[in-house]
């Protein structure tokens, strides 16, 4: 399931984003693959140890915890902290899957890689090519979107990013680790939250909405695990 979360960051929010991370050291960004990924990613990334990093993902942090279809669909347990890339001049990442577990910096937790996500902090308009091309159980989904738009996909996924030709693409990227580890069994479980919305929405008295509550909590209380 791909999920598309529209202005996680508003326009003035990127572009104080874009000024620290133009401004920023950047590094070659085949010293964070794998030795396989490697070999098809040329990007550059912010080190791990980057203060302007720190600094925007605490706030890429904070308003993922303040958004309610993101904890309703990734029922988050623990979120790696984001890192950053940059493409330009034909960079690109060929078809990977991401590592299954991931260290937090300067820590011994580890996170378990259910979900992706990515962060566009460049427009369309501003760059050719770079569309994050992402292969799941639905087919094929190219994704290209506006600068402070989310997309959250199975980190089970094959994916890759396509050269860009023109310009530059900035953008965030990073893991959660779901109390629920099954795909299906979130999916599941935020179509459920779904129809209990909009049934209190539309007849907040039906008795049935305590009913699919009840169900609801005890699928999350068998699938979860803490």
């Amino acid at each position: 399931m791909l999920l598309h979360l529209p202005q996680l960051l508003t326009a003035d929010e990127v572009r104080q984003c874009r000024s620290a991370l133009e401004a920023a050291e950047w590094a070659d960004g085949k010293a964070t693959a794998g030795h396989l990924a490697a070999r098809v990613k040329r990007n550059l990334q912010l080190p791990l140890d980057s203060a302007v990093g720190r600094q925007i993902g605490n706030l890429i942090l904070d308003r993922l915890g303040a958004h309610p279809d993101f904890m309703a669909a990734a029922l988050p347990l623990k979120v790696l902290p984001p890192r950053f890339n940059r493409y330009e001049g034909g960079g690109t990442y060929g078809n990977h899957v991401d590592n299954a577990l991931f260290t937090i910096p300067g820590t011994a937790i580890k996170v378990r890689s259910d979900l992706s996500s990515t962060l566009f902090l460049s427009s369309p308009d501003e760059y050719e090519g770079g569309e994050l091309v992402v292969e799941d159980t639905f087919g094929t989904q190219n994704v290209k979107l506006a600068a402070g738009d989310l997309i959250v996909y199975p980190g089970t996924s094959l994916h890759r990013v396509t050269p860009v030709t023109r310009g530059v693409r900035y953008a965030a990227f990073f893991w959660t680790q779901s109390l629920v580890a099954s795909d299906e069994q979130r999916r599941t479980l935020l179509e459920l939250d779904r129809a209990i919305q909009r049934l209190t929405a539309d007849h907040p008295e039906h008795a049935a909405i305590d009913q699919l509550t009840g169900v609801y909590h005890n699928l999350l209380r068998q699938w979860s695990t803490t």
